[in-house]
């Protein structure tokens, strides 16, 4: 007899499988759920973790915040105090103190309650923000305290629709506010909507609140690499105003809220893949039943190949083809209900999902390998057969 060679015994492997469908489906049982599980589980987390990236890069590129703590007015800094923050420091490349109220805000008979901001021309870039008509606030607007204001994107259509409101004037507490500027759109974080704001100069800030000075600054810095010297810097200065208490202010270093974040992201992605990957080791069990099962019911047909001439290593190989088949074959219907369930809960849960070609095909791979491992003992068992034992078995 020829020496089997791999497509004979593919479609040796087809033909046994096809003929046992429901075995055969159960025994990918296994397979097929540790596959989808994995798929679905790592594309959600891996979602998870580039939305929160995508959140935290959103609030501004490159950012650190000051933030001053404590009561009273010695725990906020005016406006060229704030600016100052930056003498002796290099690497910073805008500096924008800010002044968050929450204020009503009315056009007519349409009134929302949204975020005002009292900041200056850097806010723009330090927050990464983009106007999409009209012009973001200058240093004459701060200087002369005017009565400007800019809309988030959500604002302006809850108040004047789907229309211009560039040139139009609106009531922020009472107080009339020309509207010179309008944001495009920014989207959400976790600290709520960057579209339903109200930026106004923070001159005009103080007086509209009657509140002196800034509890928050935030600083952009020109390049990742120099964030650790600028923040130690600002520290060193933030110190000199607080006479040396630390306890007043805070500095948070964004890449390190990053890191923090996606690390715990990934810890979880990996536990709940690790989990799933259990049904592909169960799964690999069950395929190893099956064969020992199929070895028992061939057994003749085995004795009867080795006495027309078929060696040891056809047998072996005959078998652990088909265990492959079969852990491939399971392999593949997981990752199509992988991609499906992800895709459905991305759906119905509003999540980000995120897939990786390299681990789709890692899970492939795993499965086919959890085939050869678990097949390997039903094969030798088979490929150890004596013709005459074989033949003369019921």
């Amino acid at each position: 007899m020829r020496r089997l060679n791999f497509l004979q015994g593919f479609k040796m492997a087809i033909k046994s499988i096809w003929s046992n469908k429901l075995r055969s489906l159960l025994t990918m049982l296994g397979i097929i759920i540790g596959v989808t599980a994995v798929i679905a589980l790592v594309a959600l987390g891996q979602g998870a973790t580039k939305s929160v990236t995508d959140q935290v890069q959103s609030l501004g590129t490159n950012l650190l915040t000051v933030n001053i703590i404590g009561r009273g007015t010695s725990s906020t800094l005016n406006e060229s105090d704030a600016m100052g923050l930056s003498d002796g420091v290099d690497g910073i490349k805008y500096i924008a103190p800010a002044s968050t109220q929450n204020a009503s805000v009315k056009e007519g008979t349409k009134s929302v309650s949204v975020n005002v901001v009292g900041t200056n021309a850097d806010y723009l870039n330090v927050r990464d923000y983009s106007v999409s008509s009209g012009r973001f606030l200058s240093q004459i607007d701060l200087d002369v305290r005017q009565k400007v204001a800019i809309l988030g994107a959500t604002t302006a259509t809850d108040l004047f629709g789907f229309s211009n409101p560039v040139g139009e004037y609106v009531l922020i507490n009472g107080t009339r506010y020309k509207v010179v500027g309008l944001l495009a759109e920014k989207g959400s974080t976790t600290n709520g909507s960057n579209d339903e704001v109200v930026m106004i100069p923070l001159t005009s800030a103080e007086r509209l609140f009657k509140s002196k000075g800034v509890r928050t600054i935030y600083v952009q810095v020109d390049s990742e690499d120099q964030i650790d010297a600028v923040q130690a810097g600002l520290e060193t200065n933030l110190s000199e105003k607080f006479r040396g208490n630390t306890d007043s202010y805070r500095v948070f270093n964004q890449t390190d809220v990053l890191s923090t974040l996606t690390s715990v992201n990934d810890t979880l992605t990996l536990a709940l893949a690790g989990i799933a990957g259990i049904s592909l080791l169960v799964g690999g069990i069950g395929i190893m039943n099956i064969m020992l099962v199929s070895v028992t019911e061939r057994t003749r047909e085995i004795g009867i190949r080795k006495a027309i001439g078929a060696k040891r290593r056809d047998i072996l190989i005959q078998f652990l083809i088909e265990a492959m088949v079969l852990s491939g074959m399971g392999g593949l219907l997981g990752i199509g209900l992988g991609v499906g369930a992800a895709r459905g809960a991305s759906a119905a849960f509003s999540m980000d999902i995120e897939f990786s070609p390299n681990l789709i095909l890692i899970a492939f791979l795993f499965s086919v390998g959890i085939g050869i491992v678990f097949g390997l003992f039903p094969a030798n068992k088979a490929a150890k057969l004596k013709p005459i034992e074989a033949l003369r078995f019921e």
